[in-house]
């Protein structure tokens, strides 16, 4: 029995490309080699929003069935989704981004490398996203301060920021490098690069080199705790990153020290 599948002739495929059972891949596609797309995926959804520019899939991805990947963005090398993932159109993403099942992620984003999304998880329009992020899952992105209206004020997360299990970011936020934000937090302002913060309205807690958890003997930088889930093609830019942690930390440990001294003068 043939594979019923619908592949475009404009389409550009590359080697070694493996498509599923029922898949479509519209015209307006390009797919690099080595690539699986799974059963039931629509490739290349048409949309004007897209202004004709293709859907560009990097090599060594893998998109997992019924999910749908509108034209007009671009994806980097070794690109991996759960199932039933949705994209929209005119996004940019780095290498390694993974994206979990039933996660969504709305026009306009821009997307940095070894970014990790877990299920559920629903990214809004014109929202930016930094490199080595990990939003776990059921984290949501709000993008309009009056609904309903046409106003949009994306969110913007710095490099290596977490953000913990159904934590609510609401418009127009940024949450600095490398913080911390956890489980069920509605953020509502900005939050300062490296502090950890909590709660409804989430409020910072903690600097993050002092967040220690006693139980696991866990404590920051939290990428060492699983570096070994990194390619190592990722680490050159993982320490870069870190010494920018290191710097900043360094930074605002001098201006804390110095309020201290003329609070005391």
């Amino acid at each position: 029995m043939p594979i019923m599948r619908q592949i475009s002739k404009k389409a550009r495929i590359g080697c070694k490309v493996k498509i599923g059972p029922f898949t479509i891949i519209h015209d307006n596609v390009v797919i690099e080699d080595n690539t699986v797309i799974e059963s039931h995926c629509v490739i290349g959804y048409p949309t004007p929003l897209a202004g004709n520019k293709p859907l560009v899939i990097g090599h060594g991805s893998h998109i997992r069935s019924h999910s749908i990947f509108y034209e007009g963005s671009c994806f980097g090398a070794e690109l991996s989704t759960g199932h039933a993932v949705i994209v929209r159109e005119n996004c940019t993403a780095g290498e390694g981004l993974q994206i979990g099942t039933h996660a969504d992620i709305q026009g306009d984003c821009r997307i940095g490398d070894y970014v990790k999304t877990h299920s559920e998880v629903h990214i809004a329009k014109e929202s930016t996203i930094g490199n080595f992020v990990y939003l776990s899952p059921r984290v949501q992105f709000t993008n309009d301060p009056y609904p309903p209206s046409f106003v949009c004020e994306g969110i913007t997360i710095k490099d290596m920021t977490v953000v913990a299990t159904g934590a609510l970011l609401l418009p127009g936020i940024t949450i600095g490098l490398g913080c911390f934000v956890g489980a069920g937090s509605v953020v509502r302002t900005d939050l300062p690069d490296l502090h950890c913060a909590q709660g409804n309205p989430a409020r910072v807690f903690a600097r993050v080199d002092q967040f220690f958890n006693p139980k696991h003997k866990l404590a920051f930088p939290w990428i060492h705790n699983f570096r070994k889930k990194y390619p190592l093609k990722s680490y050159p830019l993982m320490q870069e990153t870190l010494e920018q942690i290191y710097t900043r930390l360094e930074q605002i440990k001098r201006s804390v020290t110095c309020r201290k001294c003329h609070s005391l003068t």
